[in-house]
């Protein structure tokens, strides 16, 4: 059961809720013996302690954060390491993991990504870093084992950076929040609101934490309950689980798109940290006497039931029992629902994976960070203990998420389980969660203990009329589909005996392939550039007016960053940011970047002194329109400047990925129009790259391939305003408003600048 509060709440002694009223400041007084104002209680959170030990500013709703550590995979680090070069960093500040996770494999051919990884490896011994040679771990299995700390702020830049059930604060950020890390800046934003998770009760066996974690994902999401706050994880229910399934519940929060997360911490958690040789660095956290909430989620962790998130969103969930009651009415209604987010003409035949009415998947993959846990890993190879995969259609692949945990699954007998029953374990590596590795066949149908399956995630290519279907399911389930030659079966639904071995971490693993160079800079050390890793085109300045072509226009109700700039093979490309830019919309509108290259070739000849009339018909035809307007009648096309823009909803779920804002930068993009922002790291990312986050009310006025004429935007920026004036220049001229919402004072210049790196290049 999983109900979701109306009000605030105050939680006394972590333990009884009060609901926020009239009455509420009676009946505290009445248990604790004094008044206690909202006020007051607010800064009874464990969320709010942490934050404000690590607030700069002395204000504390207006934040300005220092983290504690950064980290970065092999997506994201050339970009951040190489606009930090360009911003002034000469040495790492803090701890900064580079870790080689994502393009382990090579999907492209070639050399560059080993040329990244011996990129960031110099980078590591230039600048003081910590180097994980690919396949040693994933990101967020190294940063748990090695890098939390109880009161610890971690910032990373991927989304997924969530480490608050070992008691430490993580936010998964756009490239450009580390950068302003990097060169000794803050990351600013307004004090964010705190959701309490109660959590009672125990789950049953055979329930396992991704079971738990989209049965709140799919109550949480749509609604926005938590959306750009912090998830405060309490209750009795805490304490009765382990670690780890506690890890698997917090890092798909993400999901959720809450801000961060934070656990309670106890005797368990201080057995991890003395687990891993850090006994240091547990101290315990909970909530203070009296704590206010800005909302409670209350989970009964009893009444969970083997959960499926069917295609194509974490939120659009079942339990497994359910699904397989209804299946051709569900399976069809995931199939009509999907047609719609694709526009091309493409055959859906989800409803064929339901046989005498049993539904069968063709692949099952447990991996990644909520996944290849050691826990996950260890009870899925008890259910397929001594039975077998079969040797039909049905795959099984495994990626622990680690070398330690592959060598504690080597020890205890869990790999020779799983490599008996006909699973095919892994090193790790995070190509099953975004495209890179094990793709199903067309119309295949995937079950995956990982954390997205968004739209073509899984590496398929809709608008070449390739279509697979992924499901997010719990380990033990999968691993129970499994055993029955992949018919859709729940963990509950069999007989296991859970060994349960403990677990031994054996750090050596890391201190014989890991470079720590935390504290011992190299200056002298040359960075290694392959020849796909280029610097950053020169960005221009924004002038006082603007002149915006709408070139693509999506009206999906929410766009993925995965639609943005597709992951998969392409990220190969992601040092390379005129290359990479060749893919932006490439499988939701593939006539984007031939239009956007087009509108840059306009700006490209007004910032050489041209008039761009003279240049383009069509900008002369828009200009003339625009001396219609009161007060423009004798403008200079010389002095606004022209960019593209793309109009989508909801634009920005998924991952923290820089590029799917920079890439649409270095196409000459100047701004996005939206309903909203559907992660606060999106519009981080717009702003970072020189983009105007518009938020339009009500239905558009513009059309595709229409212009936007947005006078005296500069000034009003500079001038704090939160919204100007907007002119659609079609066939009528029809004015409406813009907003962009409050920006702090850095990210005013960095707008008005053009970018981070033209911003901070003038403070050096």
């Amino acid at each position: 059961m999983v109900k979701l509060y109306d009000t605030g709440v105050y939680l006394l002694d972590g333990k009884e809720i009060i609901c926020d009223g009239i009455n509420a400041a009676a009946a505290i007084k009445s248990r604790i013996g004094k008044d206690m104002t909202r006020e007051t209680a607010i800064k009874g959170t464990m969320a709010y302690s942490i934050i404000e030990s690590h607030n700069t500013s002395g204000d504390e709703d207006n934040l300005k954060i220092k983290f504690d550590a950064l980290t970065s995979h092999d997506i994201t680090y050339v970009s951040i390491i190489q606009t930090a070069r360009a911003s002034g960093m000469e040495e790492f500040p803090v701890p900064y993991v580079l870790t080689n996770c994502h393009n382990s494999l090579c999907a492209v051919g070639g050399t560059i990504n080993e040329d990244d990884h011996m990129f960031a490896l110099s980078a590591a011994r230039k600048y003081g870093g910590i180097y994980v040679p690919a396949n040693i771990a994933v990101i967020h299995s190294y940063n748990r084992e090695m890098m939390s700390r109880c009161g610890r702020m971690i910032l990373g830049s991927d989304s997924h950076t969530r480490y608050g059930a070992l008691g430490t604060m993580a936010v998964g950020e756009g490239g450009g929040e580390l950068v302003k890390q990097l060169v000794g800046k803050t990351y600013d934003i307004r004090r964010p609101e705190v959701i309490c998770i109660y959590l009672t009760g125990k789950p049953r066996e055979g329930v396992g934490p991704q079971d738990v974690a989209l049965t709140i994902i799919g109550n949480v999401y749509k609604n926005g309950y938590v959306k750009n706050k912090v998830m405060e994880f309490v209750g009795d229910g805490i304490a009765g689980l382990e670690v780890e399934y506690r890890n698997g519940i917090d890092v798909m929060t993400t999901e959720t798109t809450c801000w961060s997360s934070i656990w309670c911490t106890d005797d368990r958690v201080k057995e991890y940290y003395e687990l891993h040789g850090r006994p240091e660095d547990y101290r315990w956290i909970g909530p203070q006497e009296v704590a206010y909430y800005d909302g409670l989620v209350y989970v009964d962790l009893s009444d969970i039931k083997p959960t499926i998130a069917m295609p194509f969103h974490p939120s659009n969930i079942y339990t497994i029992e359910e699904l397989k009651a209804n299946a051709l009415d569900i399976m069809n209604k995931v199939q009509n629902e999907g047609l719609k987010q694709f526009d091309a003409d493409i055959r859906f035949d989800l409803t064929g994976k339901v046989r005498n009415g049993e539904i069968y998947a063709d692949q099952g993959i447990i991996a990644g960070c909520s996944g290849g846990t050691y826990d996950n890993i260890v009870d899925a190879a008890d259910v397929v203990s001594g039975r077998t995969t079969g040797n039909g259609a049905f795959t099984m692949d495994i990626y622990p998420a680690s070398q330690p945990v592959y060598m504690q699954l080597v020890k205890n007998g869990s790999i020779e389980k799983l490599l008996g029953a006909g699973a095919v374990v892994h090193p790790a590596f995070c190509g099953p969660c975004f495209g890179a590795g094990n793709t199903p066949a067309n119309q295949g149908f995937s079950i995956r203990h990982t954390t997205r399956n968004f739209p073509n995630r899984e590496g398929s290519k809709p608008n070449e009329g390739q279509i697979s279907y992924v499901a997010l399911m719990d380990a033990r389930s999968i691993a129970a589909t499994a055993i029955n030659g992949g018919k859709l079966t729940a963990a509950t639904e069999i007989d296991t005996k859970y060994t349960k071995p403990l677990y031994s971490f054996d750090k050596s693993i890391y201190s014989k392939r890991v470079y720590n160079g935390m504290g011992k800079a190299e200056p002298e050390t040359e960075l290694q550039l392959g020849p796909n890793i280029k610097d950053w085109p020169d960005i221009p300045k924004l002038t006082e007016d603007l002149l915006l072509k709408v070139v693509s226009y999506i009206t999906d109700p929410v766009t993925t960053t995965d639609e943005l700039i597709p992951s998969g093979e392409t990220s190969s490309l992601r040092s390379n940011p005129l290359r990479l830019a060749e893919f932006t919309l490439g499988r939701k509108d593939p006539e984007y970047v031939g239009k956007a290259k087009e509108v840059r070739g306009y700006e490209s000849e007004r910032e050489k002194g041209k008039d761009p009339c003279t240049v383009s018909a069509e900008i002369s035809r828009v200009y003339q329109k625009i001396r219609n307007i009161k007060g423009f009648e004798n403008i200079d096309p010389r002095e606004a400047s022209i960019g593209s823009t793309i109009f989508a909803v909801r634009p920005g779920d998924g991952s923290a990925r820089e590029q799917a804002a920079s890439c649409q930068r270095v196409l000459g993009a100047w701004a996005n129009l939206a309903k909203e922002y559907a992660t606060k790291r999106y519009r981080s990312n717009l702003i970072n790259w020189g983009m105007l986050p518009f938020i339009i009310e009500g239905e558009p006025v513009f059309r595709k391939d229409e212009y936007i004429f947005v006078p005296f935007v500069k000034d009003a920026i500079i001038e704090g305003k939160t919204q100007v004036k907007a002119y659609a220049i079609g066939e009528s001229i029809r004015e409406f408003t813009v907003s962009f919402g409050g920006m702090t004072e850095d990210e005013k210049g960095i707008v008005a600048s053009g970018c981070l790196i033209n911003y901070y290049k003038t403070q050096r």
